[in-house]
């Protein structure tokens, strides 16, 4: 983290003065930037600065990163990959903990691939494939972190988190740790306990099975072709925007209410695949918030259905 980087105690708010010196001295003065775009780091490519960008370089750092916010009563939020995220134009007032950076580590043991939260879900679908196993065939457009995946159950073509997920070591609020197995991690439709509970996902287990490569192989590149022909990869966006409603598809109600091409300053509703908000170049945060908020309004207006974002707002 050079770029940003703490050179001095100049441009840190004086009330976080003291939780940055102690920052420093868990992960080092390299990995402590201030004001730090968050742009930089979603894949909307929107987000203003947060007052603190924190990047550990494993488990113990991220513990005692978590632990010292607490005690100096500072907000923080721990981030993966940034692709379900829209961070406000104004920024974050606190400290963002990163991890894709330093909790990258994966070892495997037979049919079991274990990955630190850090490690971008579709790596590990790779991993999966490069080692004859199969299951994670699924992951391998999802643009999130595994610890992302576990925190909302990510899924696509019929396969979910939930479906090889093994068990979970997290970090609880009360700063112990514990593992929790998948069946008690109370995961449904883009939901876990760790965003029911406020849970860290360190890294999570996935028990797969021995299969043929050529075959997991071919899967995976059906399921880019489909991607690249059907959603718009082209352009940054959180992939999509709002989660399934009960009895319909988002994206056909938005295509049917003729919101299809609808902008708002940079940021819109694809012409590829209306069930998702791209940055079509130059978009504000505010942009994107606009164009969600009239597509819930429009949609419920017009079909009596209050679409669910699945992107996360912060700041």
């Amino acid at each position: 983290m050079n770029q940003g980087a703490l050179t001095g105690s100049q441009d840190v708010p004086d009330h976080l003065r003291e939780l940055t010196w102690k920052l420093r001295s868990i992960v080092g003065e390299d990995n402590v930037a201030t004001d730090e775009p968050m742009s930089r780091h979603t894949t909307f490519e929107v987000g203003g600065p947060a007052d603190l960008f924190v990047t550990p370089d494993d488990v113990d750092e991220l513990r005692e990163a978590v632990e010292a916010c607490k005690l100096a009563n500072t907000a923080f939020f721990v981030l993966g990959c940034g692709s379900d995220l829209l961070v406000s134009d104004e920024g974050y007032r606190g400290v963002i903990i990163g991890c894709t950076d330093g909790l990258v580590n994966v070892t495997t043991d037979g049919e079991r691939i274990v990955c630190q939260a850090g490690v971008p879900l579709r790596e590990a679908s790779e991993m999966a494939c490069e080692l004859g196993l199969t299951g994670l065939e699924f992951a391998c457009g999802i643009p999130g972190s595994v610890g992302g995946a576990c925190f909302m159950n990510a899924g696509a073509y019929d396969g979910c988190v939930a479906d090889v997920l093994e068990s979970v070591w997290c970090l609880l609020p009360d700063g112990s740790l514990r593992t929790f197995s998948v069946d008690e991690m109370n995961m449904g439709y883009r939901k876990s306990r760790v965003r029911d509970e406020g849970l860290v996902v360190l890294s999570a287990t996935f028990r797969l099975r021995e299969g043929d490569q050529d075959r997991i192989r071919a899967k995976m590149d059906d399921f880019t072709r489909r991607r690249e022909e059907k959603q718009p990869l082209e352009l940054p966006s959180a992939g999509s925007t709002f989660k399934r409603p009960e009895g319909h598809f988002a994206g056909k109600l938005i295509t049917d209410a003729g919101l299809k091409g609808f902008c708002v300053g940079g940021a819109g509703v694809s012409t590829k695949h209306a069930g998702f908000v791209v940055n079509n170049g130059g978009a504000t945060a505010a942009d994107v918030h606009a164009v969600i908020e009239h597509v819930q309004d429009e949609v419920e207006r017009q079909f009596g259905v209050r679409l669910e974002p699945e992107v996360r707002f912060l700041g």
